[in-house]
């Protein structure tokens, strides 16, 4: 019945006293002005490019690039192409970007902590440290620090080592390795496994805790496996000890591994930038847990650790995850940064690619893509952790 009297009333409204019908004709004229407008301006574009005589498309990239890369996880040299001159600034540029999100994370959250500490020392230096980071601009404290390395340590040969093997100069960090050798190999494949153990042992403990209430040892249990399994791969390997040591030659140091100032200057000051605003971050979540449900716990006997694990931790995740997802999406994006101190990320490799070729909208639309990459991908991955994470109401 009043489905008929709805029908009713509804074809005596006029159209444009509709609202869903003009609701449907607002969205089809704002599509339309959007596809007028794109199609102008591209249009436009093409016709200035062609009056000027500049190639377009993406052919240019299985050309030869003719330009070296001071630094490259892969092998490469001026002879190769476009596409692979990208793509290790692209490799650089994840990089520093996994590298300084692991590293953000952890002394954040270190300095959030400390932040709410009752020792007034530790309390003041966090807060001190806050205020001083979150108060200069990233640009110029990667100014600073590579200014640190270029101006304020030593030459080469006068490399300060604190012990044999270590070494910090103007040229970077460098310090010796282990040398190939196949154990390795068995030991990298036996943290792996370990990892996945950690992870089945960590949902089981958890699901016996909440069948019986009791406890288990995941920590101890968890550094035992993650220590032990590699240590054993390295003894069955046959114990290898040799090291590639670092020996000064010419004007340089040869041999081992070496962490050049660029990225050592770009990966400090990123890491103590950001690292500022998520240890603000930790403590807003931390401070926002009722602080009776901590003293609720303590009196039924739960130790701090418990407390922090069971109690704490996952309540504070849901106010740290959010802003955190953005500090680290805020760390990637001002990697982009580097070119300014020199370090071959992505912007500055497609830098020098749009000098050459003159493309300068399909290097700028590279950029943009790659860059949407690791935004979508980072953001993905968080809102899957914080999915994880969050409280199941019953």
């Amino acid at each position: 019945m009043n489905k008929a009297i709805n029908k009713k009333n509804s074809e005596h409204i006029s159209f444009w006293y509709d609202p869903d019908k003009r609701s449907l004709l607002y969205q089809i004229g704002a599509a339309f002005l959007f596809a007028f407008v794109a199609w102008y301006l591209i249009s436009n574009t093409m016709t200035n490019l062609q009056r000027q005589s500049i190639a377009t498309g993406f052919g240019f990239l299985n050309n030869e690039a003719a330009f070296e890369i001071g630094e490259s996880l892969i092998e490469y040299s001026a002879a190769d192409r476009y596409m692979k001159a990208l793509y290790v600034g692209f490799l650089n540029t994840l990089l520093v970007s996994f590298i300084g999100v692991i590293l953000t994370v952890i002394l954040g959250t270190l300095i959030g902590i400390a932040r709410l500490s009752k020792n007034w020392l530790i309390n003041k230096c966090a807060a001190g440290y806050i205020e001083l980071f979150q108060d200069i601009p990233v640009l110029l404290q990667l100014f600073f620090w590579y200014a640190f390395f270029y101006e304020m340590l030593p030459s080469p040969r006068e490399a300060l080592s604190p012990f044999n093997g270590l070494f910090l100069c103007n040229r970077g960090l460098i310090f010796g390795i282990p040398q190939t050798h196949p154990a390795y190999k068995y030991m990298a494949i036996a943290i792996i496994i370990a990892i996945v153990l950690i992870i089945i042992i960590r949902k089981w403990a958890k699901k016996r805790q909440d069948l019986t209430g009791k406890t288990f040892p995941f920590l101890l249990t968890s550094i035992s496996l993650f220590l032990g399994f590699p240590f054993l791969s390295w003894i069955i390997g046959g114990m290898p000890t040799d090291m590639d040591i670092p020996v000064l030659k010419g004007f340089n140091f040869k041999g081992g591994l070496s962490i050049s100032p660029e990225f050592a200057a770009l990966l400090l000051g990123l890491v103590l930038y950001t690292a500022a605003f998520v240890a603000e971050v930790v403590r807003a979540g931390i401070q926002s847990v009722y602080k009776g449900q901590t003293e609720a716990a303590m009196a039924i006997g739960l130790k701090p650790g418990q407390v922090l694990n069971l109690i704490i931790l996952p309540q504070a995740l849901r106010v740290i995850i959010p802003p955190l997802t953005s500090q680290m999406l805020n760390l990637t994006k001002n990697s982009s940064l580097a070119v300014a101190i020199g370090y071959p990320d992505f912007v500055s490799v497609a830098g020098t690619a749009i000098n050459q070729t003159g493309q300068a909208i399909e290097g700028v639309m590279l950029i943009m893509i790659v860059y949407l990459i690791f935004s979508l991908s980072t953001s993905a991955f968080m809102n899957w952790y914080n999915k994880k994470m969050a409280i199941v109401e019953r």
